[in-house]
């Protein structure tokens, strides 16, 4: 969509960077006040919008491939910034490192080529703290590969704080999550072929070419809602499609491997009218059906009823979906519960002390018996130096409790011939961090027999605290600037060039053939019918979920595979039972003590709060458990620091279902 040229070099020439600022030297400040547009243009009828990554650590080859495949595409978002990873740049910065994403280049090297041959925008969150050091970047690896573009920024430049908390008014490093706003306003005044932004809430990513393309103005509140379902669904890129979903061994999830190979990142086609479908590249692997965007629908969103988004807030309670085809599902039934929030979510950086962790493996007779030795000495070693402090230390054995994933009905087989003993310390200094690991390596020699494979580690760890932010005191611009190619005759072409090129090659030979394509598998195809009432079973037999998290708290949905078993559900899943399922993830160690479980109890009925949401349309309960994941992902002394795994938790619980 965006107007751009190639040049390819000649072999004994090579593109030399030349820059050109466009907008002026002094970009526009503005606010994030609503302001509404001024006869908004509808430019196309329908727009197509794909997901090229849903984190920081995602695949540039599946982005690549559904460049290839989907041909429709005019845009592409990279959503590769989250809590962690915006921490991540924080710390990064302050050690001299880069602020924004390090690994932009290497999406930017295979996407770019085909990216503007094919005319589509790429819209990333991947500038993080610092947009102009991802903009220069960029620009530079473009002239390396002999292609002039635009690349365009939209970020938060200030934040005024007079009504924020008092400890968070002088702290230097703040993230306001964004609207789509300042997105459409970069595409109407500068058509870049990149956009750049600082944090932007993740579904106003997708939101904001919607936006443009479609003539939407900011009172579109119904339009707003669809196109905030579809971005929703999008933002988390294969989880939409079959990624995460799998399950050997379950009837309803068990997809081939040779499917799950040939996952398709997802992408939206939107219409002026709000319509919207969510599909995958046609004939690709994985699966995608109401089952799938059942998950994504409910994941990370707290009260269905009330998704808060800059831009909207969107109730999700009614959306439905219908499969089209097995590449297609339509998705309806979003609707605005509020126009957008007066105030903007701030996150601050703060220092959270010193982590400190240690791991060691026993292995035959009595190994947990052993690790429990370990464990015990490890903390009384440290209370010898620093009285207090084991209240700082969690453990857990790894291939027995790290998960917590068992029935409350049961008891934890302790029966194991090979686990592994960690234990993590989050600490006031760093002195007590590198203390505890000197205590744990000491194992070797001072403690039980056979242990092995010792490793240990020490970090700071930071966190980002949250605060509401009026929308006057938010400042961003945007700026543009494209690179000019020129020629210089005494320098050879770069490498790079020729490698994208033939890589490019590689990965089209290697998407499937008409023969393979007709021999995909996709979901099991199942007769549905009601959970049996005769006998207990366990909640994997009858229905899924995924787990999400929010700083300290954690999201899990529960939706069954027969609609009609929701109501019966709702008898059982109640909050003093989800109180119980999950009381144990509070535990200092796998051996409890009486007063360990005393103190536990205590800190649970005064902290953590269980909250449970209906959704009709799909027929689903979302759970909320707030205050439960010590701390959140920045923080958090358990293996598990998103808490994924508790949808598991959640699943291995046996239930009596009444009739």
């Amino acid at each position: 969509m965006a107007d751009s040229s190639t040049n390819s070099a000649s072999s004994s020439s090579i593109s030399t960077v030349s820059m050109e600022e466009l907008g002026g030297d002094t970009p526009d400040i503005y606010d994030c006040e609503i302001r509404l547009m001024v006869n908004p243009q509808r430019r196309k009828e329908k727009v197509y919008i794909g997901c090229g990554a849903g984190f920081g650590g995602d695949r540039p080859i599946a982005a690549l491939k559904l460049l290839q495949r989907v041909k429709e595409l005019d845009y592409l978002v990279l959503e590769c910034l989250a809590e962690r990873t915006l921490a991540e740049r924080y710390q990064a910065m302050k050690s001299g490192g880069k602020g924004y994403d390090p690994r932009i280049s290497e999406w930017m090297q295979l996407l770019l080529p085909l990216a503007v041959e094919n005319g589509v925008c790429i819209i990333t969150n991947m500038g993080a703290n610092d947009p102009f050091g991802a903009r220069d970047e960029v620009l530079q690896l473009a002239s390396g590969l002999g292609i002039s573009i635009t690349v365009g920024l939209a970020h938060q430049v200030a934040v005024v704080r007079s009504d924020s908390d008092e400890h968070l008014k002088h702290v230097d490093d703040v993230s306001v999550y964004l609207g789509a706003a300042p997105i459409v306003e970069c595409l109407q005044k500068f058509r870049p072929n990149v956009i750049i932004t600082s944090r932007v809430a993740d579904a106003s990513l997708f939101l904001a070419p919607m936006v443009y393309e479609l003539g939407w103005n900011w009172n579109d509140l119904q339009l707003l809602s669809q196109g905030s379902l579809a971005g929703h669904l999008l933002e988390c890129g294969c989880q939409l499609t079959g990624g995460y979903y799998m399950h050997p061994g379950d009837k309803y999830r068990d997809i081939s491997l040779q499917d799950l190979l040939d996952l398709s990142l997802p992408f939206a086609e939107v219409s002026f009218d709000g319509k919207v479908c969510i599909a995958k590249a046609e004939s690709s692997g994985g699966v995608l059906n109401p089952s799938t965007c059942a998950e994504q629908l409910l994941y990370e969103v707290g009260d269905p009823s009330s998704y808060i988004t800059p831009d909207v807030v969107v109730d999700f309670q009614d959306v439905s979906f219908q499969t089209l085809s097995s590449s297609k599902v339509l998705c309806a039934g979003a609707k605005p519960s509020a126009s957008a929030p007066s105030k903007l979510l701030l996150l601050a950086s703060k220092d959270k002390g010193w982590k400190g962790w240690g791991e060691i493996s026993y292995g035959g007779y009595q190994c947990v018996k052993r690790a429990k030795a370990a464990d015990f000495l490890v903390r009384s070693w440290m209370e010898e130096v620093c009285p207090g402090i084991s209240k700082h230390i969690v453990s857990y054995i790894i291939g027995l409790d790290s998960l917590k994933a068992a029935s409350i009905d049961e008891d934890l087989q302790r029966d194991s011939q090979d686990i592994r003993l960690r234990m993590d310390g989050l600490f006031e200094n760093k002195e007590q961090a590198i203390h505890f690991t000197k205590e744990f390596i000491a194992l070797y020699t001072n403690g039980p027999a056979g242990g092995g494979g010792i490793s240990t580690g020490h970090k700071k760890e930071i966190i980002l605290e949250k605060s509401l932010v009026n929308r006057k005191d938010v400042q961003w611009h945007m700026t543009a600037t494209r690179n000019k190619i020129t020629q210089s005759d005494d320098l050879a072409s770069p490498n790079s060039i020729i490698q994208t090129c033939s890589f490019h090659e590689s990965v089209l030979q290697s998407l499937p053939t008409e023969t393979t394509l007709n021999h995909k598998e996709g979901a099991p195809r199942i007769q549905l019918a009601p959970a049996p009432h005769d006998r207990k079973i366990p909640l994997y037999d009858i229905a899924h979920s995924r787990a999400g998290d929010k700083g300290d708290d954690i999201n899990l949905s529960l939706i069954p595979y027969f609609p009609p078993d929701i109501e019966r559900l709702k008898k059982i899943v109640t909050q003093e039972w989800v109180e119980k399922v999950v009381s144990s993830l509070l535990n200092p160690s796998p051996f409890p003590t009486s007063d360990d479980i005393e103190r536990r109890d205590k800190w649970f009925s005064e902290h953590v709060e269980v909250e449970i949401y209906e959704v009709r349309g799909i027929h689903s309960l979302n759970i909320v458990v707030r205050n439960i994941l010590d701390g959140g992902v920045n923080c958090s002394r358990r293996i598990d620091r998103h808490g994924k795994t508790l949808s598991d938790l959640l699943l291995c619980q046996k239930v009596l279902l009444p009739l």
